[in-house]
Formats: C-alpha cells, structure tokens, sequence
C-alpha cells in the first residue's frame, strides 16, 4: 500500500504525534508498504528517513511549538498525495482540509486520529483575553463535521471517544490505542546515577515529556515540595524541554529544593528508556492527554505510575495494580505520592503488573490493528471503483513525474 501521513508539524519537532507517526511509519515499511510524510516547514531539515514530503510554512514561534501556518500543499506535494491509497490525518485543522480538498475527489479514503485534547488545550493556548468558551464553541462547530467527511475516526482511548461524544461527533470511532516498540527497552544504553547526581539509595521520581502549561507541572512540583520536605531522600526528574522550563527552574530554587530536582532537557528518543531505567516511579499530573507515550513507556520499563483520573491516564493507569490514580486534589495527589516513596514493596509489586499490563501496547498489536483499517478501507475503495475510473486513475498515476524518490 502507499500511505499517507498528514501532520501540521513532524522532525525535528519531539512530541507524542511525532514519535507516533515515526514508530508507525517504520513498522508499516519494515511490511511492505511505503509511507509518505506530508507537513509543513523545515524544509532545509536533513530528514533521516525517506518520502518526506515537506511545503512551505510560514514559522508561528508561539510557545515553543515548532508550528508552521500553510492552507496549502506544494502542487509536487498534492500531486504525490493524488497517489496514495490510504491518508491518515494527525492533526484535524490544517491537514485535515486538505485531506479533505486534495483526496475526498479522487475517492482516496481518509483516516483521523484524534491524538490532543483540543478541548482542554485551548485553555492553556488561546490568546489572553479571549473566553475558553470560543475555543469550546469552535470544536463543537468543527470537530464533528470534519470527522463525518472522514471515512473512519479513530480514538487512542475509550475516554478520548467519550470525550469527543460530549463535543458532538456522532459518526463510529474505533479505539485503537497508542503502540511503542519494546525492543527499545530491551537492552537500552547505559546510564547510571551518578552520571545525573542522583544518590544511589535515592528514590527517584521521574516525567517526561514536553515541560508546558497543558502538563500541569507546577501541580507536580507543588506535590513533590511537599513529599521531598518529609523525606529529603526523594529525588525528581524531568526529561524533556519546552515553555516552562525557566519557570520550574524558578519554583524549585525559591522552594529550596533545587538540587532535588534535575532538568535534564530534551533527549533523544532512543535514550528515553535509559532515563526510565534509573527511576522508582513515574509520575505526571496532566489532565490533557489521550494516550500518553510516556506513560505507556514507563509501564514498559518496569515503572508503577502516579497520574490524575482523567481520560487517557485513566485507561492506562488501573488503581492498585500497575499504579495510583488520583482526584485533582493537591492533598490527595500528595498523599498518595508519599504513600508510593514510604512503600518499596508496593512498587515491587505494581513493577510486574506495569510490564504485563504494557504488553497491550506492543507496537506489533496496535500497528497490526491500524494497518487492518486501512486494508479493509483500501478494499472498499477498489470495489465502489468502476474499472473506467481505474483505468484512468492508473494513467494518472503512470504519466504524473515522481518528484520524490520512490
């Protein structure tokens, strides 16, 4: 199959959908098929993969994003989009028009993966000023109309899909959850602690990810204060770069905790599962996520993870068992954070449960899953498709110049 994969941004920006697409694009091509890339700027970018299709876009340089603005693929671009036999849409408001204008005429079929909690992350991005009730309005205008122009709409979570519901968007939702590749945690690089100047006796706490408003990290750090006061021993990592760095930075050197807690800035992907290694626990205190990678690695590694019920964290983290939910309440959080730092036998207990209930998101399983979508999709297609408009849909595809390496 040729497949395309629409994103408002791809590398060098890090985030969850990145590293979805990527996993993903590899796993399909390590089976036969051939992924194409479609997104926008960094076009002097040295792309370490093939048929990365990139068009112009003017850089927006809000939040530390790595967002680029177009309305328009590059007439190489959509000619090269004309030809695929699947296209899979990441992010719902620029490349998602454009899947819409450049493939819904030639009948090519349109998958949408619901992968942010726009409801919530309007909150956290709309300018000062402007009532989060817009940003709700708008997706209840949007959102369901563009799911019903797509021929499937999938959801990483049975939460997401609720929560798109309550936004309004009545057409089918499959869940397909999030995959990660678990070779990468088999036998990652090493690392120890002393190369952080984390004591060895320490219990070490750990996040990763994008350190922005939406991950509620001042909460997280707020929760932290409060244990490490107890017991000094406790030690905090953060894995990732992003907008409130500076601002952390600040909150720990005012708390007095500030060699407690260790900004090891943005990583390589492949070097995650090193940081994972040298931890007790995962936590996070985001409310915004679907699906979260980082959390589905850190089960993978053998971590027992602290989150807040909320859609996403809530389908990953099962209480009691590979980890502990909590209430938003700062108290509550706090206490069940200082309950896993006193309790080495509790985590001894949630790592196992974290490795097995990990397993359901073996990137051989859910690729596999995604993968049948599209076949059955592609199926469909063909069979609507009169040999006439085959014929001239294979002339097409014979005279059109490949402008990108096949």
């Amino acid at each position: 199959m040729r497949i395309g994969m629409l994103v408002d941004m791809y590398k060098p920006n890090i985030s969850g959908i990145t590293n979805y697409v990527s996993l993903n694009k590899r796993w399909l091509e390590a089976h036969g098929h051939k992924v194409f890339v479609f997104t926008f700027g960094n076009e002097d970018y040295e792309d370490d993969e093939l048929y990365i299709v990139r068009s112009p876009g003017l850089p927006i340089n809000v939040h530390d994003t790595g967002f680029h603005l177009s309305f328009r693929y590059t007439q190489a671009a959509q000619k090269k989009l004309q030809t695929m036999d699947v296209v899979h849409v990441h992010h719902p408001f620029l490349s998602g028009p454009l899947a819409l204008r450049y493939c819904k005429p030639h009948g090519i079929p349109i998958v949408f993966t619901n992968h942010t909690r726009f409801d919530l992350y309007t909150q956290h991005y709309l300018p000062p000023g402007i009532p989060d009730v817009i940003g709700e309005t708008f997706l209840r205008a949007y959102l369901p109309n563009f799911c019903r122009q797509c021929d499937l709409v999938i959801a990483p979570s049975a939460g997401v899909a609720a929560v798109m519901r309550d936004l309004g968007v009545n057409t089918p939702i499959k869940v397909i959850p999030n995959g990660i590749d678990f070779a990468h945690f088999e036998n990652p690089p090493p690392l120890t602690r002393a190369e952080l100047g984390l004591p060895e006796d320490a219990v070490v706490l750990i996040y990763t990810g994008r350190l922005s408003p939406e991950k509620n990290l001042i909460f997280l750090l707020r929760a932290f204060f409060g244990v490490a006061a107890a017991h000094p021993e406790v030690r905090l990592v953060l894995v990732g770069g992003g907008p409130e760095m500076e601002n952390l930075r600040d909150q720990a050197r005012h708390s007095g905790m500030e060699d407690k807690v260790i900004f090891v800035g943005k990583v390589d992907y492949t070097q995650v599962p090193s940081y994972l290694r040298l931890a007790d626990l995962f936590v996070t205190a985001s409310q915004t996520e679907v699906h979260p990678f980082s959390l589905i690695e850190a089960l993978a590694a053998g971590l027992p993870a602290l989150g807040i019920q909320s859609p996403g964290i809530g389908d990953t983290i099962v209480d009691g068992e590979n980890g502990l939910l909590s209430s938003p309440d700062i108290a509550e959080f706090t206490a069940k954070l200082m309950r896993l730092v006193m309790e080495p036998e509790t985590r001894r207990q949630m790592r196992a449960r974290a490795l097995e209930s990990a397993r359901l998101y073996d990137i051989n399983r859910t690729a596999q899953m995604v993968l049948d979508e599209y076949l059955r999709l592609d199926t469909e297609h063909v069979q609507r498709m009169s040999g006439w408009v085959r014929f001239k849909q294979a002339v097409s595809r014979w005279l059109n110049p490949q402008t990108y390496p096949e």
